[in-house]
């Protein structure tokens, strides 16, 4: 076999692997060392330790030169450099930070308070809960950027109430795991660290890229919801005034000023320090993880137990993150040693596609491995493949990497994988079925999908305000 014919076999093995249910960044980390050891193998390097033995050497000096002599193999140098600049990366150190104010906002109590406020003041919109619910959980997604957590608070929160007032099952759960993602898409959010590691884009620019975006698409849900209801009443029966009882504009504006306002400032000085060139993405996130323990402190929230808990969760998924990076950077460096990029950009040069055709091709791939795979190693593994391609088609990869952020929304609302479904179902009511909550997400699919087309028609949308913020690209 031919060297890239062994780093095809390699990428087959590694997704034959991932469908059996391997952990992946340890599957990553085996398949490249076991194939980078053949890649890097060097006769010479490995006889030089064993020539060192003597023939009146002991047992243990044997042993040691044949270990040694083993291991004089590039890749595990490959191994040790790969690891090291992950943990050194600058743009990773954002990450734990961000992490760990979602998870002490997340334990703040604020959620409910806010939940509480928007659905009162928005009692007169039609679809009124669900308005509030999606605006909740924006924000709340927006801080916390954990997909699981903003569902699974929400459907605890907001979607008990909205089944007291009559909503439809369907249309209720549909709201909740839509709002659930948007943490994904829209600054500061962690996914557009990741890529940006990953690829090399400026993570400012990428957060003001996003930020248009995520705005639009959240106009599109927020319009679906309420004509759905303006066209069917009976789908969110408009509350009476014992169930969303009416309060004093004063008291309205204390308690928007006491539940909405403190979120919104965190989240706004933490994007705004970094849109405005006050902080980098770390300070900013420093900022923020400050801003939440303060939140927690002044919401009554704060205890050593939840403090442990939030700082546990944000060691466990950094060090998953990261060592998915070394994962993937191994593979990657030996998958290309081996010739397998070329192969695959030879691949793709023969297909003689456009620009447009391109693109649209590689999303539908990366649509189907978000049924798999979690956005984090689609980001960290898969994404990397198509990068080297972007410039023999002359797409940025700013706005691929919002194409891709864009994108990963569906993977979480698509049935039979829709994992913002299950997040859900785990804490609904017996009687809301799978199937119910399945047929609620499928048209924000579609808005997904016409957020993509707007991006297509009008690539404005991602590159107006890093133009305007920082000049054009060079």
């Amino acid at each position: 076999m031919t060297d890239p014919q062994i780093a095809l076999m390699m990428l087959g093995i590694f997704i034959f692997c991932v469908f059996l249910g391997f952990p992946i960044a340890f599957t990553l980390m085996a398949i490249g060392i076991a194939f980078g050891y053949y890649a890097y193998f060097d006769p010479g390097r490995m006889w030089r330790s064993y020539n060192r033995l003597e023939d009146d050497a002991g047992l243990w000096d044997s042993v040691s030169l044949w270990v040694e002599g083993f291991y004089n193999n590039r890749i595990f140098d490959l191994f040790v450099n790969q690891t090291y600049t992950v943990i050194s990366n600058e743009v990773l150190t954002a990450i734990p930070l961000f992490l760990f104010m979602g998870y002490i906002v997340e334990r703040a109590n604020i959620v409910d308070k806010l939940f509480s406020t928007l659905a009162v003041a928005s009692r007169n919109l039609p679809g009124a809960l669900g308005v509030a619910a999606l605006i909740t959980c924006a924000l709340f997604a927006t801080a916390t950027g954990i997909v699981g957590a903003v569902v699974t608070l929400m459907g605890l929160l907001a979607l008990p109430q909205m089944l007291r007032l009559r909503y439809d099952h369907s249309f209720a759960a549909g709201i909740i795991c839509a709002g659930g993602t948007l943490g994904i898409l829209i600054p500061p959010s962690i996914m557009l660290i990741v890529y940006a590691a990953a690829s090399g884009v400026s993570i400012v620019r990428l957060y003001a890229a996003a930020l248009l975006p995520g705005l639009v698409l959240v106009g599109l849900y927020f319009t679906y919801i309420v004509v759905r209801a303006i066209l069917n009443p009976n789908l969110a029966p408009k509350p009476t005034e014992e169930e969303v009882p009416a309060v004093p504009f004063g008291k309205l504006m204390w308690m928007l000023a006491t539940s909405f306002l403190p979120l919104a400032i965190l989240i706004l000085s933490v994007l705004g320090s970094i849109l405005f060139g006050l902080a980098t993405p770390t300070e900013a996130a420093s900022i923020g993880a400050l801003g939440g323990i303060l939140l927690a402190i002044a919401y009554r929230a704060m205890t050593f137990d939840r403090l442990r808990e939030s700082v546990y969760l944000t060691v466990r998924t950094t060090a998953m993150v990261c060592w998915l990076f070394v994962g993937s950077y191994t593979f990657s460096a030996v998958f290309s040693y081996l010739g397998g990029e070329h192969v695959i950009a030879e691949f793709v040069q023969s297909l003689d596609l456009t620009p447009i055709q391109f693109l649209i091709v590689a999303q539908l791939i990366i649509f189907l491995l978000g049924w798999p795979l979690e956005w984090s190693e689609i980001i960290i593994i898969f994404v990397p493949i198509f990068l080297p391609l972007l410039p023999m088609f002359g797409i940025d990869p700013l706005f691929f990497g919002v194409l891709v952020a864009l994108n990963l929304q569906t993977s979480f609302l698509t049935p039979p994988m829709a994992m913002s479904a299950y997040y859900l179902k785990g804490i609904a009511p017996p009687n809301i079925k799978l199937t119910e909550i399945f047929k609620g997400v499928l048209p924000y699919c579609g808005m997904v999908l016409i957020a993509m087309v707007l991006m297509y028609v009008y690539p404005q949308i991602v590159f107006s305000l890093p133009e305007a913020f920082y000049g054009p690209q060079r």
